[in-house]
């Protein structure tokens, strides 16, 4: 089944996803270099050399990709000096990169089901009990919902302030 379209959505001839949230993110991370650079962003990795050789890129595409999740702000660049040496600069995750981590998460768990025949060479799970994490789409009570359960709407930002 499929989610249900409801409102002026239900024609779906009638309008376009031209400002599709989805296209808006995938434009931020939709290389597999770029969400591999954010898995060791969360794996803590902070430095440019080993953020290169953790994801098995070239130095001048991990500068690229790098650089464009900096300017995205899904990372800050941040000057470091090691004692006797040269300033170099380490990325850290933003609160925007750090709101992505569902999203990587959920990935992983798709890929661990449906492509690795062991369920995966990793797993996440909670510090202090050990319990795995799962992302699922959950209602505001907690209740997991499936695909049935869901309808899109238009989105109502509300009255504009002056």
């Amino acid at each position: 089944m499929a989610m249900i379209l409801e409102g002026p959505l239900a024609d779906r001839a009638s309008w376009r996803a031209d400002r599709c949230s989805i296209g808006k993110a995938m434009d931020v991370i939709g290389t597999r270099s770029a969400i591999l650079l954010l898995r060791e962003a969360y794996y803590g990795t902070t430095r440019f050399d080993d953020f290169a050789e953790r994801v098995g890129i070239t130095d001048a595409v991990a500068s690229a990709r790098l650089k464009q999740l900096v300017e995205l702000g899904v990372l800050d660049r941040r000057p470091y000096r090691e004692p006797g040496k040269r300033t170099r600069y380490e990325y850290v995750l933003t609160a925007m990169g750090k709101d992505l981590f569902p999203a990587v998460l959920a990935l992983m768990q798709w890929g661990d089901k449906y492509l690795q025949p062991d369920g995966g060479p990793v797993r996440v799970v909670e510090r202090q009990t050990g319990a795995p994490v799962t992302i699922r789409p959950r209602d505001e009570a907690g209740r997991e919902l499936g695909l049935d359960d869901l309808v899109i709407v238009p989105h109502d930002p509300g009255p504009t302030q002056g």
